[in-house]
């Protein structure tokens, strides 16, 4: 793919990687979803992204100062998701475009994400909703889709300041409190209705009543990209207070696109 050119109005080198194939069952890109690299150095993670046998790639790469380059053209699947859900959608690679932004991950010395790199990744969002117009909960985390797995691009990413910028769907979290809260072990009706408000959000939760481990690993993964200070699993006033805000911005968000 010598002639690869960037897709994007932002300022945009290219590098391109061989990892793609055809987006299935003809699905187009309806969701966004931002990764942390995990790896220890920029080149380290722009090498595997771009290596055949390593068969994952990104549409696009974000480095720390902000310098963005294309690696797979946005009409191509590129091999970022793996296996997870976002709204009962399980090809989230056929379905999404997929950003990698330069950063060590939770495993080699987790670090804020430079004002230059968030300014990039926001910019970059917002061209990409605005040319594909992807919903504002479909801006997503990969742990958003793949809670088990996936810790990226982590609590430590300023979601507050794309939805600033009009990118994502955000509130601003309740304070944590005291009251009551729902943890592992627990059963009943407030345990039902509280996984059925995350998987009607997009978790891929089914409704038990049991708070179970999968249970508790959507409740992390909701706390790490809508209420970071606490992620724990428990799901606290603070968490609840939070998720129901999000349901009701979200109707006013798509009252106002109709």
């Amino acid at each position: 793919m010598d002639d690869l050119t960037p897709d994007t109005s932002c300022p945009a080198g290219v590098q391109a990687s061989p990892n793609h194939g055809e987006r299935k069952d003809g699905k187009r890109p309806d969701s966004v979803v931002l990764h942390y690299t995990g790896m220890e150095d920029a080149a380290s993670a722009l090498r595997q992204l771009c290596n055949p046998a390593a068969e994952v790639s990104a549409h696009y790469f974000v480095f720390e100062d902000g310098q963005i380059l294309q690696l797979v053209p946005e009409e191509r699947r590129a091999w970022h998701a793996g296996a997870g859900c976002w709204q009962g959608e399980r090809d989230m690679n056929s379905a999404s475009i997929g950003i990698e932004i330069v950063n060590p991950g939770h495993d080699h010395g987790y670090v804020p994400f430079p004002d230059p790199q968030i300014e990039a990744v926001t910019a970059l969002c917002a061209d990409i909703v605005a040319r594909w117009r992807i919903a504002p909960d479909r801006v997503i985390a990969h742990s958003d889709m793949a809670p088990r797995r996936k810790r990226d691009p982590g609590e430590l990413f300023p979601w507050d300041r794309l939805a600033a910028a009009g990118v994502g769907h955000w509130v601003k979290p309740h304070a944590i409190t005291s009251g009551r809260f729902f943890q592992r072990g627990e059963e009943g009706m407030p345990i039902e209705a509280l996984q059925a408000m995350l998987a009607l959000y997009g978790y891929d939760l089914p409704v038990t009543g049991v708070f179970d481990e999968m249970t508790e690993w959507n409740v992390m993964a909701f706390q790490r990209h809508f209420r970071p200070e606490r992620i724990d699993g428990i799901a606290d006033r603070s968490t609840i207070e939070t998720l129901r805000d999000l349901f009701g911005s979200r109707r006013i968000d798509r009252t106002d696109q109709a």
